[in-house]
């Protein structure tokens, strides 16, 4: 059965000094994987039978420096590109997300097309904020218009919250950093990518920009159980000239997102989601190396084994590999 990895992450060597040198090396709770390479990655594939995987770079993202977009747009080209030649040398086995330098307007606009026109992406990877602006900001309407003239596929990734807390009572504004003895993608990530997801709709950022694909990673994060919470009160205090119900975000999650299952799916979570899409829309991911080898072996198995409980082949054969293909083709097509 083929296997399409949608949520897979490579780590360049450049990049990841970068990250290192500014102090991003551990700022997620976990520590930048240091080992990671191209031939172990095509190792840990083989022995998953992974078929092709998707390469993207996670958080923290390439803005590394608040207000410096110069670096931003540099590092980001250079990390594209290393991607690109990545998937240059192992056409059958990678294809790749490209990455913008969110929040920055303009150089976001001008690496949209050179990723596409002359790298080859398939997409684009995207944190959930970007310097605490989050996605959905009006801020970034230009970008989302660029990105829909593309029909381009957004894969959204987690990143930490980046906001303070406003002042009050004489006190100093104070970082958002709650419960920092566990490691943040146990909890926080699920957090920030419902935050982005939730503003993405109620915003209204995706019902204009209507050619645009979203990818949510792990299994939909937090947003089953606080959906109906959201809806319940954008009529009386989000946006009472746009109210949205509970049946519209299905639909949306049913024509509009995608939903990888990297992480924990079985035993409940896949359940929760499955209330809000469709299984035509979920997609293999297994969020390698930050999940290590073993780690991939030992979830693909579970994966393996609770899956046909709940999915025909048919629907399994889509949710590990041709939905993945049907969503990046032909895009995927020139990278095959």
């Amino acid at each position: 059965m083929e296997r399409i990895d949608t949520h897979s992450h490579a780590i360049p060597a450049r990049w990841r000094q970068h990250c290192m040198d500014l102090g991003y090396g551990d700022t997620d709770g976990i520590s930048m994987v240091q080992d990671w390479t191209v031939e172990a990655h095509l190792a840990t594939m083989d022995k998953a039978k992974i078929t092709k995987s998707i390469l993207s770079i996670t958080s923290p993202g390439t803005h590394l420096k608040a207000g410096d977009n110069a670096f931003a747009r540099k590092l980001t080209r250079e990390t594209n590109e290393d991607l690109a030649e990545i998937c240059a040398a192992h056409p059958d086995r990678f294809a790749f997300f490209a990455s913008l330098p969110l929040p920055d307007i303009e150089g976001s606009l001008a690496e949209i097309d050179y990723a596409l026109d002359h790298l080859g992406a398939v997409g684009f990877a995207v944190m959930t904020n970007a310097h605490a602006v989050y996605l959905g900001d009006p801020a970034l309407d230009r970008v989302f218009e660029k990105l829909n003239s593309r029909r381009a596929v957004v894969f959204m990734h987690p990143t930490c919250c980046r906001v303070n807390l406003p002042a009050a009572n004489g006190f100093a504004p104070q970082a958002v950093a709650p419960l920092t003895q566990y490691p943040r993608p146990m909890l926080e990530f699920l957090f920030d990518t419902t935050r982005a997801v939730s503003n993405l709709i109620l915003s209204g950022t995706v019902a204009r920009y209507q050619s645009i694909t979203f990818v949510v990673p792990h299994c939909g994060a937090a947003l089953p159980p606080v959906i109906e919470r959201c809806v319940g009160y954008t009529p009386r205090t989000v946006n009472p000239s746009m109210p949205i119900t509970s049946d519209d975000v299905k639909h949306l999650f049913k024509t509009r997102f995608f939903f990888d299952l990297a992480g924990y799916p079985f035993p409940d979570q896949i359940h929760g989601l499955l209330r809000f899409t469709e299984p035509s829309r979920l997609l293999y991911g297994t969020d390698y190396p930050f999940y290590r080898a073993e780690a991939v072996y030992r979830l693909g198995g579970i994966l393996d084994q609770r899956a046909p409980e709940i999915f025909d082949e048919e629907t399994r054969k889509g949710i590990f590999g041709a939905n993945a293909r049907g969503l990046l083709w032909p895009k995927l097509k020139s990278h095959a």
